[in-house]
């Protein structure tokens, strides 16, 4: 249950692509091979409302959390964020050369006993797997 969370300063309109920023990480997601094809979730929220450092207006951010489910060791999540943070960052160079712009990117871990779902995507992707 990898679920990506980006909140974004909508200052970043016009010259962030979030399509592409949603598509990026469930790619790097998906590169990982940690986490189950069915499971993975990225959306992005545009923040109309935001204050940011002394309040100046062109100051722009993009925030990430990751929900997962317990089971990965601390090594295996490190390095998946890492790869994903990476790539993430790698795709907003340009943002960081020609604006005032913070990214981050948080990982947390769903208390199994206190985290329900419902999901028929992953028999969806195994069928079509066997079938073609």
């Amino acid at each position: 249950m990898p679920h990506f969370t980006i909140e974004f300063s909508a200052n970043l309109d016009g010259r962030v692509d979030m399509g592409a920023v949603v598509e990026l990480v469930r790619q790097a997601a998906v590169e990982t091979g940690i986490f189950p094809l069915g499971g993975i979730r990225v959306r992005a929220i545009r923040c109309e409302h935001y204050a940011i450092a002394d309040g100046r207006q062109n100051y722009g951010f993009l925030d990430m959390v990751l929900r997962l489910g317990e089971g990965r060791d601390l090594v295996t999540r490190k390095k998946a964020g890492e790869h994903i943070f990476k790539a993430l960052s790698a795709h907003l160079d340009s943002v960081f050369a020609s604006e005032k712009f913070a990214l981050s990117f948080d990982m947390q871990i769903n208390d199994k006993e206190t985290s329900w779902k419902r999901n028929n995507i992953h028999e969806a992707l195994k069928v079509e797997a066997i079938n073609g």
